[in-house]
């Protein structure tokens, strides 16, 4: 059975896609046709998948939404963001399917806030559920991230765990109803 890109968008419309008849190499095959229509259409821009999808996501979002700023994509390789709003703030951009963030590189351990560089004005986390829909996107602004950033050893950079207490000091711009 081959798999055209065709074939490829029309499964992907469908309300459940069945793979079981498929082999492992046309599964591959079906897999590289979806990321380059996806690259085409400037859904995804890297190799980072699932970072790339929340980075669509968050813009799509917040364009489509009243009151919300409109975002552009900052360039590709621009240092901590990964947005920016027609006003010329700038965001950073985070996805996860856990609740812990990836790196924030940069920030040096025990850093002051008036002692580091801001790299961004807001934050936004952007949590998807198995099947890459969005289930929660989050906003703070620097000084709430720099309150809430953890330290990660092992990795020597900061990241964001959403606890109770990260929830409570962000915006929350969507949440699905779980």
């Amino acid at each position: 059975m081959r798999v055209g890109r065709k074939n490829v968008i029309m499964l992907a419309m469908s309300e459940k896609l069945d793979f079981n008849n498929y082999s492992e190499q046309e599964l591959v095959h079906a897999y590289s046709s979806l990321l380059t229509e996806m690259r085409k259409r400037g859904i995804i821009r890297s190799k980072n998948v699932t970072g790339d999808l929340g980075e669509f996501i968050a813009v799509d979002y917040y364009c489509k939404t009243r009151g919300l700023p409109k975002l552009q994509f900052a360039p590709p390789s621009t240092k901590n963001i990964d947005a920016i709003s027609v006003d010329g703030d700038r965001y950073s951009i985070k996805t996860l399917t856990t609740n812990t963030t990836g790196a924030f590189y940069g920030i040096p351990y025990a850093a002051k806030i008036e002692d580091v560089k801001q790299g961004f004005e807001h934050l936004i986390i952007v949590k998807l559920d198995d099947n890459f829909s969005p289930v929660l996107i989050l906003e703070m602004d620097w000084s709430t991230f720099f309150k809430h950033k953890r330290w990660h050893s092992r990795i020597n950079a900061y990241n964001i765990v959403l606890t109770k207490e990260v929830l409570d000091d962000s915006k929350i711009i969507f949440s699905k109803a779980e």
